[in-house]
């Protein structure tokens, strides 16, 4: 049994701060900023982190603001695509949400939080801006490659079948990556239609799907954490030791952040 308050800070010290965009939706003629609880939850019970969520919508002339207060950076999923035109390709998918005031502020962002040498962890489409950011593709259609599967959920499903496990992810052999997992491959869930495609500068492989499409990246040569993943460690971290063992590291990532201050 994993002890989900293992890694929080002694009485009196500060818990590490971290940065989390929102992102747009529209209800009943008004326009929200959103964050779901789900993702919110592991950083606060395993990571042991003060979660600041920021709203996109107005721009990034903040950014250096935001950054001052925070001490990592975690990019999570969302129901919308990035903008193709933003890695150069035009909209394959137009009935695809597009949250282009996201993009806009997470993209200035990733390169100021990498700058600074904020950690970063980005789940689902957090590791696509990440990649996309870094002068990175997406394939926008995955399902309609030759060779790939099919990695979306069946939206007739309930939601706990939508985020059960269904594939594998080998992990490349003799990275951090795989040492904190603890094993070769690990199993998980898949609600994605768009993937990797060319990596970004500096981005290197630490995971790939059983038809080999890229479902973990870091950044070796940065001296911080970086970590992207495709699928969404968040659903009911709870009950899956690597889901936990990845929070965790985050977070011990950023406490060593509060106390390089």
């Amino acid at each position: 049994m994993i002890d989900r308050h293992s890694e929080t800070p002694a009485k009196g010290s500060r818990k590490p701060v971290v940065l989390m965009s929102m992102g747009a939706q529209a209800r009943k003629g008004h326009d929200y900023q959103v964050m779901t609880q789900k993702y919110i939850s592991p950083l606060v019970e395993f990571s042991a982190c003060v979660p600041v969520l920021v709203p996109t919508c107005f721009g990034s002339g903040d950014l250096d603001q935001y950054l001052s207060m925070v001490d990592g950076v975690y990019l999570t999923g969302a129901g919308s695509n990035i903008d193709p035109a933003l890695y150069g390709q035009e909209n394959l998918a137009p009935d695809k949400e597009l949250d282009r005031s996201r993009d806009l502020f997470d993209v200035p962002l990733i390169h100021a939080a990498l700058e600074r040498g904020l950690p970063l962890f980005g789940v689902c489409r957090g590791m696509q801006e990440l990649n996309v950011a870094l002068g990175g593709s997406l394939h926008q259609k995955v399902y309609s490659m030759p060779g790939f599967n099919d990695h979306r959920e069946n939206g007739a499903d309930a939601v706990p079948q939508q985020y059960a496990d269904v594939h594998s992810v080998h992990l490349v052999p003799n990275t951090w990556f795989a040492k904190l997992m603890q094993q070769d491959s690990i199993p998980v869930n898949s609600l994605h239609g768009q993937g990797l495609h060319q990596l970004g500068t500096g981005l290197q492989p630490l995971a790939h799907a059983e038809d080999g499409l890229v479902e973990a990246v870091h950044l070796p040569a940065m001296p911080q954490f970086t970590l992207g993943v495709q699928w969404h460690p968040e659903w009911r971290a709870a009950q899956n030791p690597f889901s936990i063992r990845m929070y965790q590291a985050f977070g011990e990532a950023c406490r060593q952040r509060v106390l390089s201050r």
